[in-house]
């Protein structure tokens, strides 16, 4: 494994660290940390690009500083920042060193590693927060670009009978390979793959990406989509809205709702052609 990149920058403002956010996961960094004032963001370090992070922050004027950590120690870093999350009542998730909730519906136990989607980001947590509204049980479910899994799990234990959770990066794949072992969801089968396949179909849909690889793949979602069946897309920011729109509906995917939490939006849709 890689030792990681560790990028310090000084940011304040909370809509500007959305969008680098939004901007930095397109480049490959898969671990995030906000605070008051600055934002932490993390890569392997063989995908540490300075001239494309340069130009990146050029068009911001900001700055950065880098260290290395070195693979015996970011898990450990990583671990001591982990804090449990809460989606309402709905689901918590946590590590396996904190203590249980208590009066949640739902409870999700992870390992944390710096793979996207602790449920720490706004965009985990408003996909979980739109998945209390659906009806899982007994459906094909596809999480594409699973991270950490948790998705994937949360489909399962809302009673979905087969869930497919896809990503292109091996850490991602090991890391929710472990997570889905952790909470005994023997009906999730874990691939590691590029793009949406087409060869099956599904009763729903999760992508929480970004939105280059959601227009790269829109056309092969709502083709692996079942008629009557739901898209979830997130990791999208509030300003990325009409793009996906205009691109869903030549698809026959309906738009049901927008949610916003942070600058960030997850969007609903429901396949009616």
């Amino acid at each position: 494994m890689d030792s990681y990149c560790e990028l310090n920058i000084p940011v304040a403002e909370d809509e500007l660290r959305s969008i680098l956010v939004a901007r930095l996961a397109e480049m490959g960094y898969d671990g995030f940390e906000e605070t008051e004032t600055a934002l932490k963001a993390y890569i392997p370090e063989t995908g540490f690009d300075a001239l494309e992070l340069d130009n990146l922050f050029n068009k911001y004027s900001l700055t950065y500083s880098k260290s290395v950590i070195n693979k015996q120690n970011w898990n450990q870093l990583w671990e001591s920042n982990f804090e449990p999350v809460q989606v309402e009542d709905f689901v918590g998730v946590r590590a396996s060193f904190h203590q249980p909730f208590t009066d949640m519906a739902h409870e999700i136990v992870i390992t944390p590693k710096m793979s996207f989607g602790t449920g720490h980001h706004a965009t985990t947590w408003l996909v979980m927060r739109l998945m209390r509204d659906l009806d899982c049980m007994g459906k094909a479910v596809l999480d594409f670009g699973t991270g950490t899994g948790i998705l994937a799990i949360l489909a399962s234990k809302l009673g979905a009978s087969r869930v497919s959770a896809v990503d292109n990066d091996d850490w991602c794949i090991e890391n929710a390979s472990e997570n889905i072992r952790i909470n005994i969801c023997n009906n999730i089968d874990i691939h590691k793959v590029d793009a949406v396949s087409t060869a099956s179909d599904y009763d729903i849909i999760l992508a929480n990406i970004n939105r280059h690889i959601i227009l790269a793949n829109i056309g092969a979602i709502a083709r692996a989509l079942v008629m009557g069946g739901e898209l979830i897309l997130s990791g999208l920011l509030v300003e990325d809205e009409e793009a996906i729109l205009s691109a869903c509906r030549p698809l026959g995917l309906e738009h049901r709702a927008t949610v916003e939490r942070s600058g960030w939006i997850a969007l609903r849709f429901f396949r009616n052609s």
